[in-house]
This record gives structure tokens, C-alpha cells and sequence, in this order.
């Protein structure tokens, strides 16, 4: 019903379409109860949460706005998100609870730290800022702006999801790589099996690759390791099968459980004028070490590997008698090793009284520092105070050739402060070394300190080393250890017992045979270390040998070209490359530049000798040039000379390679693996060594 009055207007609602007449007194409604109750609390909550004009529903809920006067400051803490580049709170909210938008300074609702309503507050009212978030989200993380930018992630399907966690097939290529690898890490690193069972190791094995599952102990002793190492054993062999000639190094040596070995190892140029070098075995020997034993012990090991005795050239040992007897049962031609003979040099210039005085006092004052910890304390300070290298002393090691001559320089270098540090303390003060003994000392060392690079240097099985035993004498004798004005009585006296003892060695006829023909091959030294009145004989028993080579061999020798080599006496000859190369439009304009004697009238004698008179007139290659790189290039222009090369300047001068196979084997039979069996350990060190 509608009661009188004036009226003004009718007002009609959109939403219910209820019409009221408004006037100056009252407003009459056309509406039920119910409805006038909803409208009345739609108008409440109007007037207590206004909208912005323009506005509809949406996520949050607008709580007004800030006042212009108060600041706004960033959220405190990190903050991963983009979004708070365009938002943050008054400076009056110190809990920071009503979170304000820095352009509109408009009230938005988050809920425990969501920013969604954030963004979509941007995306509403500031399109352009909200274009600017999303590719700062984006740079920062991918994934997450897909997800926010809509971009629905494919999602896996079920059989793709259960192979993501279903282990690889034990036989599948994936699981065998992976297993291969750890038995490569194991034997190579001389890694004890129980590595396998840590979990540490597993931990990181499964983090590589989840779907890997990795064996254990059982399967590494049993199946993996002896599989490389037949499969490592048969490329060697292959390899070897190739090799015309080799030389050996051979030792005897103890494990820790006092188990005797001996070591044969194999030194070879390949095709490619490389030098290899391979551990053939670190094999079990528990019979008597006597030369008979020993020679059947080596020639069972060469017939092990298929290697014929003919095609040794030389083996290098130590100076033992039973294993000198045993070479010479075999009439091998043996090389006695530098680094011993050198050792044992210096250690006959030691039986002087005043130097084994000195050499007493030196290794108690290591020993000193050696077991007491404040000693070493002391002594760092004191290096500290006298500006001293901070140095820890050197033990001698009687194994160790070099090991006397490296205490006593660490102990004259560090003089000093030693003899501060036992000075302070009354029960060791009787231990600094006297004037006296620091004289004999330095006579001792200005003795051996330029040999100690020599012994270094010679002890090497990646270059030639055979080759500069003769030009390392000589050295020696003109220079290193020839005596000068400065030098003490003391020092002169070691130098020549030194030198007297390493010629008397090296006097062996058989010796200075081999070593004059490794020194003519080497295109740095030739003749040149040779004395003249032998120049012929060995230029005359390299001719033999080479002759020798060429008439064993089934095929013919290589032509000789009538190209001069080297334009002084007899005749230059080269031969034809190995490799045949197409001709270039120059070569049909190079001429041949012959002697008066055809080649075709040489003999296979006169073609050889002409051959190494070529290459013995060519210059000199220079000190530094790798003699192999040499022979590599001109192997085609001295063919014949260039086997010999390969024949000698295999032989290491020391037995260096034997020595550091058993240093392998002491790694590997450690303390926590003392048990393992003979024939494990020649597994273990041929892999560690070939792999």
C-alpha cells in the first residue's frame, strides 16, 4: 500500500525491482518484510566497506585507504617474491598486518603471507606494473611464472612416472656403464671394495642416479674387477703382439705381511713413436731368491705374456747378485741401474769419520722434532721470527735414493732456528750441531747437490732417458763433479770417489757397447760423447745390427733414392716414405741430384752405411728436442737407422718403473687390507698401473 503524500520522485530498484516513492517526509516501499530486512543490511555493509568506483567482486577485500601523510616501508626480512617491489606497509604498523600497495596506497587483505590477492590487485588496477612483475618473475623463477601466467604444466603420464622410479635391468647398457665406472674408480684409485658398502658412496651413487643400484663387495671381487682386468690384459696383449722389440725392469720386493713379489715391467715404442710403458705382473714369489729360481721366475713371465726372448733388447736391475747372476744365466744383455750405482757412490764417500759424526748429530736433531709436537710448535714459531721458510724436516730413507741429501739441505737451511728452539730447552741443548759439524755438512752438500737433479732426472719412463747416461758422465766428469778453487778438502774428496766409482762401473765393456749405440741414435748427442778412437767400431756394430735386421726380415728392404743427404763424404741416400703422397704440380720440377754411383749398384751394406753417414752428417736436433718427435719426422729419410732407434732408446736407465710398481703394491696392501691374496694383489696393482 502506498500512503499519501508529496512525491518528488519513485526511485526503483535494480537488483529487486522494487519501486519507493521518495519525498521531503518519508519513502513508502512496495517490498515485503524480508526483503526490506536484506536490503537493509546490503545498505549497512555498504557503508561500512566502501568500493572504489568501478569495482566488482573480487579476491580481496578492500579495507580503504592509507593516509597521505603516513610512509610506506618495505616488508621486513627476506623477501623472495617480486610483488613487494609494488607493496608494503605504514610505518605506524610496526607488526606490519595490513599490507598497502605503493601506487594507490589502498588497503589489500593477504592471508598468512599469500601473495596471490598482491598480484591480482597489479593485474586490476595497474596493468602496466603487473606486465612489469610478471617478467621479473619469470627471469627470477620459470616455473612458477608458467603456473602464475596460467601456462598449465604437461602432467606425466602413469607408465612414465613408475619408470622414473623403477631401477635400470641389471643387464640394461645404462646399468653396466655406471658399474663399469666404479670398478675403473676402484682399481684406479686403489680403492679399498668395502667402498661399495659405505654410505657415504652409496648416498652419492644415489643421488647421481636414482634408478642405479649398486652391487656389492661380492660382486666388485668376483665378477667386476676380474672381468677389466681380463678385458685390460687382452689389449695389452693385442699391443703387444705388434712390438718388434722391448725392453724389461725387474725387482724384488716384501709386502707389508712380509710376502715377497717380484715386479717385470715393459718398455716399448709403439707405431706412433710413443714410449709405453706397462706393469706386465706384481706376482707372488715365495721360493729361495736364488739365481737359478730368479731366471726360471723371468723367463716364465715373458712366456706368460707370449714375449719372445729374442726380441728383448735389455733388461735393467739393480745391482744384486742374484738377480746380476740370474740375467747372466740367460746371456740377456742387462743394464745396471743409474740410480743404485749413483746410491751406492755417495754412500761409499760417506765412511769418512767427520762425516758420519755429522750425519749422527743431523738425524738426532730430526728425530728431536720428529716425535715431540712442542718441539714442532716451537720451531714453527721460530721460522715465523727469523723469517725462515716454513719447512718441516726431512727424514732419510735408506729406500729413497736423494733422501741423505735432502735432510741435511732442510737442516742447514733451517740451522737457525733449530738451534734456538734445542738451545732453550736444557735436555736437548746437547743435540744443536757444532761449527764443526755444520762445515762437514755443507762440504757435503755442495758436493751431491748437483746430483740429486741428474738422479731425478734419469728416473723418468715417459721420455728417453738410456740415451744421456753417456753425455751425463762426461758431465760429470768435465764439470759437475770436477773440483774448483772454493771447494773444502771434504768436498773435493767426495767428488772423486763419486766419479772414480760411476767410471769403474760403467767401464764394462757390454755396458759402454750399449750405451755408445743409444747415444749414435739420439739425433741430439750422435758421436759427440763418443771417445774417437771407438767412433768406427760402434759405427761399424750398428751397420752389423742393421744388416742383421734386414736380412732376418721376410720383406726387402726400402729402396735408397739418389737424393744427397748430406753433401759431405760418401754417398746420401733416403728412402721412400712409407706413405705414398699425390704428387704436387711442383714436383714434376724438382730435380734429382745423384752421385756418380747409382744406387741400383749398392750393396745392402754400402746402402746402409750410406744411410748412416747421411743421417750422422745431418745437424745435430737441439738439446730440449724430443728425440722421438725427431725420429717420428725423419723416420722415412733414415728407415734402417730409425729400427735401431726404436731397438735402444726404449731401455730406461733406471729400474725406477719396478721401484714405483711396488710403491702401488704398498698402497694397495695397506693396513686395512693386509689380507688380501697374492693373485688380488697382481690384479689389483696391474690395473692401478695399466688402466
Amino acid at each position: 500500500m502506498i500512503s499519501s503524500g508529496h512525491f518528488h520522485s519513485i526511485w526503483i530498484d535494480p537488483r529487486t525491482n522494487h519501486t519507493a516513492e521518495i519525498c521531503d517526509s518519508s519513502v513508502h516501499v512496495h517490498v515485503s518484510t524480508q526483503s526490506y530486512r536484506t536490503l537493509q543490511a546490503n545498505s549497512k555493509r555498504r557503508q561500512k566497506t566502501p568500493k572504489m568506483s568501478g569495482s566488482s567482486d573480487e579476491s580481496e577485500t578492500n579495507l580503504g585507504l592509507s593516509s597521505t601523510n603516513d610512509e610506506i616501508v618495505d616488508k621486513k626480512g627476506s623477501t623472495n617474491s617480486v610483488i613487494w617491489k609494488w607493496f608494503g606497509y605504514l610505518k605506524s604498523d610496526e607488526a606490519q598486518i595490513k599490507t598497502i600497495c605503493k601506487i594507490c596506497r589502498q588497503f589489500v587483505k593477504t592471508k598468512t603471507g599469500n601473495t596471490t590477492n598482491l598480484f591480482h590487485h597489479l593485474k586490476k588496477y595497474h596493468p602496466n606494473d603487473h606486465a612489469e612483475s610478471m617478467k621479473m618473475r619469470a627471469d627470477a623463477t620459470p616455473s612458477t611464472s608458467r603456473a602464475s601466467s596460467g601456462a598449465v604444466p604437461k602432467q606425466k603420464s602413469i607408465v612414465s612416472s613408475f619408470v622414473a622410479i623403477t631401477p635400470y635391468e641389471k643387464s640394461s647398457k645404462r646399468s653396466k656403464d655406471i658399474t663399469r665406472a666404479v670398478s675403473y674408480f676402484l682399481a684406479k684409485e686403489m680403492m679399498p671394495l668395502s667402498t661399495v658398502e659405505q654410505d657415504g658412496f652409496r648416498k652419492l651413487v644415489k643421488v647421481l642416479d636414482s634408478r642405479y643400484e649398486l652391487p656389492g663387495r661380492k660382486y666388485f671381487s668376483k665378477t667386476a674387477l676380474p672381468q677389466l682386468y681380463e678385458e685390460c690384459r687382452e689389449k695389452l696383449e693385442n699391443n703387444l703382439r705388434n712390438v718388434k722389440y722391448f725392453a724389461t725392469t725387474s725387482d724384488l720386493w716384501s709386502s707389508r705381511t712380509s710376502e715377497p713379489y717380484m715386479s717385470l715391467t715393459i718398455h716399448y715404442i709403439d707405431e706412433e713413436w710413443c714410449l709405453q710403458s706397462r706393469c706386465l705382473q706384481t706376482a707372488y714369489f715365495p721360493d729361495d731368491h736364488t739365481a737359478e729360481i730368479l731366471s726360471a721366475g723371468l723367463e716364465d713371465a715373458l712366456a706368460s705374456w707370449g714375449l719372445s726372448e729374442d726380441r728383448q733388447v735389455c733388461i735393467t736391475t739393480d745391482n744384486g747378485a742374484n738377480i746380476v747372476k740370474a740375467v747372466s744365466l740367460k746371456n740377456w744383455t742387462r743394464l745396471q741401474c743409474f740410480g743404485h750405482r749413483l746410491h751406492l757412490a755417495i754412500e761409499g764417500s760417506m765412511r769418512d769419520q767427520r762425516i758420519q759424526r755429522a750425519m749422527g748429530v743431523c738425524k738426532k736433531v730430526v728425530s728431536a722434532f720428529s716425535f715431540s709436537w712442542k718441539k714442532k710448535r716451537e720451531l714453527a714459531v721460530t721460522q715465523e721470527e727469523l723469517k725462515l721458510p716454513r719447512h718441516k724436516l726431512i727424514t732419510e730413507s735408506p729406500t729413497r735414493w736423494g733422501s741423505r741429501h735432502a735432510m741435511i739441505a732442510r737442516v742447514l737451511e733451517q740451522e737457525k732456528a733449530i738451534a734456538k728452539v734445542l738451545s732453550a730447552d736444557k735436555k736437548t741443548r746437547h743435540l744443536a750441531p757444532s761449527w764443526q759439524d755444520i762445515d762437514v755438512l755443507e762440504s757435503v752438500c755442495k758436493a751431491l747437490n748437483p746430483l740429486a737433479d741428474f738422479t731425478d732426472a734419469l728416473s723418468g719412463e715417459k721420455y728417453v732417458s738410456v740415451s744421456y747416461l753417456k753425455p751425463v758422465l762426461h758431465l760429470f766428469s768435465e764439470e759437475v763433479l770436477k773440483p774448483v778453487a772454493d771447494d773444502s778438502e771434504l768436498t773435493k774428496t767426495i767428488k772423486a770417489f763419486v766419479l772414480t766409482y760411476l767410471n769403474e762401473k760403467y767401464d764394462n765393456a757390454a755396458t759402454d757397447d750399449l750405451l755408445s749405440i743409444a747415444s749414435l741414435v739420439d739425433p741430439r748427442f750422435k758421436t759427440r760423447y763418443i771417445k774417437d778412437d771407438k767412433v768406427e767400431a760402434v759405427k761399424s756394430r750398428a751397420v752389423a745390427q742393421m744388416l742383421d735386421e734386414c736380412q732376418s726380415t721376410s720383406q726387402a728392404a726400402p729402396a735408397v733414392p739418389s737424393i744427397s743427404l748430406g753433401g759431405g763424404k760418401g754417398d746420401g741416400a733416403a728412402a721412400t716414405p712409407a706413405k705414398l703422397q699425390k704428387m704436387t704440380l711442383g714436383s714434376f720440377f724438382k730435380k734429382s741430384y745423384t752421385k756418380s754411383t747409382a744406387t741400383s749398384d749398392l750393396t745392402e751394406q754400402q746402402a746402409i752405411e750410406a744411410e748412416l753417414n747421411g743421417y750422422l752428417q745431418a745437424p745435430d736436433a737441439d738439446s730440449e728436442t724430443n728425440p722421438l718427435e725427431w725420429w717420428k719426422i725423419n723416420s722415412a729419410i733414415y728407415p734402417r737407422v730409425s729400427l735401431l732407434a726404436k731397438r735402444y732408446l726404449c731401455i730406461p736407465a733406471t729400474s725406477s718403473p719396478s721401484e714405483r710398481a711396488f710403491s702401488t703394491g704398498g698402497n694397495i696392501v695397506s693396513c686395512h687390507r693386509a689380507a688380501l691374496k697374492p693373485d688380488t694383489v697382481d690384479r689389483l696393482v696391474f690395473l692401478a698401473k695399466n688402466l
